[in-house]
């Protein structure tokens, strides 16, 4: 019966059932040799009664030769087996781990930290491994072996075996108390090291702000803190299992000293051979390690059920946005509308019965304050958020009725906070259009007024950009975002507030290079600078989540209102930036 705590890893068992079948013969195999040594050695000690021959001696060599043989080849192999079967699995349970985190909602990544993440799939990933290969193989052994030498103790002296196996209530009830602090210790442990990790992630991914700030003292005093909270943990826990090797010995030395004495007695009075006795003993020494072995897989179970816990949090965690039962691929011609829209942030209202319809092949610019809502609009589109079923349809269609896949395959989406990878550039422009060739990539990087930059480079294309992009300036990654999303040409362009970080001289070259691009697709932009939106088909802006204004740049600026506000305050801007 597998245990409540083990039940995630059943498919995984299942799936090398017959791995583990061959190591468990291997296991019986060894320990059957391991345990029919004793014998012989009990057999050669009492022909000593009768006088030991070259020919006995002989016999009794080969036959713990071939014992020792035996045993060593089929323990070569229940560990070339077991361990080998536990590294299997600890690649599958990485590759599983990996493929269902890349299928959870961008809600679970707001909520979890990076290094939390991090410290699960891989430290808690070891211990699970440890936890099917070594625990398995050395419980199996220790099972075999003691049910073993238990047969062939009884058989010797039942009297003897009672004694010896006298203290093993108080072995067990000793293994259950030191498992469950064991357990609930490495909880603690395991914790603190998510924390470390996350701790470690921010430092290194805002090392220019902490530089910037000079926090460095400060950030590795508070490191240090943490890092003497985990040592502190791990010491509890390293004296707990101080505790209970030396109890466990304690416990066996006990029995052997009741086995010395009452056997002895045994002896001495004729009741028991001296072979019978002699093997008995070795019995008991051969048990010392298993015994042992009992306390460390017990370490090793907890350590390994507790991380267990915490990888099947991230597997129980389901996506918040999937695929419907009638979702299907379906092209998309772009045509997309908002209506009665209502979105709200864990019970806080961003989007307040918001109508609103753009025709495929148009341009639409999206201005207005500050969080009143225009990310999150657009960010309904490709469904990064969803909103409740019929307010955002895409061709006439509720937007649930197109795959996820078909959806955003024909989407180009440059958020506000621009990602790239840590290779070349080439790469983080054909990123998912694995059949680009180098002209569709230098044509994409040309649209997006980027191709000139990275034709200075030493290596060009093929330069790496380092993590997160930071060897680029923040209106080079822009560009190069953008010149990811045009490489797909896709129905349904959305360029978030991403020329922000480009200068107007340079903002202009691209509009007119977009210029060319949007023809013939749907294009949403969001900004704040007129500038950018000024030509768009139509304006919409949003204050407070509703579309407050909505028109042509000169019918807008006949309403005076926001957008008027707006246009006179950037005006006002430049004409003192002049002076």
């Amino acid at each position: 019966m597998i245990p409540q705590s083990m039940r995630p890893l059943l498919p995984y068992l299942k799936r090398y059932r017959w791995g583990f079948v061959a190591g468990a013969l291997c296991i019986v195999l060894s320990n059957g040799a391991q345990a029919g040594l004793p014998r012989v050695i009990g057999n050669a000690a009492q022909s000593l009664e009768s006088g030991v021959t070259r020919d006995k001696l002989l016999i009794f060599t080969l036959q713990v030769l071939a014992l020792a043989v035996v045993r060593g080849i089929f323990l070569f192999l229940t560990r070339w087996i077991v361990i080998g079967i536990s590294r299997d699995i600890e690649f599958d349970l990485r590759n599983d781990l990996f493929a269902h985190l890349e299928t959870l909602s961008y809600s679970y990544y707001q909520r979890m930290r990076t290094g939390d993440i991090m410290a699960r799939v891989t430290n808690d990933l070891n211990a699970v491994r440890m936890l099917m290969g070594p625990a398995i193989m050395y419980s199996a052994n220790t099972l075999v072996f003691t049910a073993a030498a238990l047969w062939f103790m009884v058989q010797n002296s039942p009297k003897l075996t009672l004694y010896a196996f006298l203290p093993l209530p108080i072995v067990s009830v000793t293994i259950q108390y030191f498992g469950r602090r064991i357990h609930e210790r490495f909880e603690r442990i395991q914790a603190m090291f998510s924390d470390i990790s996350a701790r470690a992630q921010e430092n290194f991914s805002g090392a220019r702000v902490i530089r910037a700030y000079v926090q460095e003292e400060a950030e590795i005093a508070s490191f240090e803190t943490a890092n003497q909270e985990y040592v502190a943990r791990s010491l509890k826990l390293v004296r707990l299992m101080g505790m209970l090797w030396p109890t466990l010995e304690l416990m066996l030395g006990l029995a052997l000293v009741l086995v010395l004495w009452i056997g002895g007695r045994e002896v001495l009075a004729g009741r028991m051979q001296i072979g019978a006795f002699t093997a008995f003993n070795i019995y008991m020494m051969q048990l010392t390690f298993p015994i042992i072995a009992l306390g460390w897989v017990v370490n090793i179970f907890q350590r390994g059920t507790a991380s267990l816990v915490r990888l099947n949090e991230i597997l129980q965690e389901q996506p918040e946005i999937k695929d419907e039962p009638h979702s299907q691929d379906r092209p998309v011609e772009g045509e997309i509308e908002f209506r009665g829209l209502n979105f709200e942030y864990d019970g806080k209202r961003v989007l307040h019965n918001l109508n609103l319809r753009i025709p495929a092949g148009s341009s639409m610019a999206i201005v207005g304050p500050t969080g009143s809502g225009k990310s999150t609009l657009v960010n309904l589109i490709p469904r990064v958020y969803d909103a409740a079923p019929g307010m955002v349809l895409v061709d006439g269609r509720p937007i649930r009725y197109f795959s996820l896949a078909s959806l955003r395959k024909n989407i180009g989406f440059v958020p506000q906070e621009t990602f790239l990878f840590s290779d070349r550039i080439r790469e983080n422009i054909a990123l998912g259009v694995e059949s680009a060739s180098d002209q569709e990539i230098h044509d994409a990087a040309d649209a997006a007024n980027i191709a000139v930059d990275i034709e200075s480079f030493p290596e060009r294309y093929q330069t790496m950009v380092g993590e997160r992009g930071i060897t680029l300036s923040g209106g080079q990654k822009q560009r190069t975002a953008i010149a990811r999303a045009l490489i797909r040409n896709p129905r349904i362009l959305i360029l978030d507030d991403a020329l922000s970080s480009v200068d107007t001289h340079t903002e202009d070259k691209i509009l007119n290079h977009l210029r060319e691009v949007m023809q013939g697709r749907t294009t949403i932009f969001i900004s704040h600078r007129v500038s950018t939106v000024r030509n768009a088909d139509r304006i919409a802006v949003l204050h407070g989540g509703q579309i407050v204004e909505l028109g042509t740049h000169d019918e807008l600026l006949a309403l005076n209102g926001y957008y008027s506000d707006l246009y006179n305050k950037q005006l006002l801007e430049e004409e003192l930036a002049e002076v």
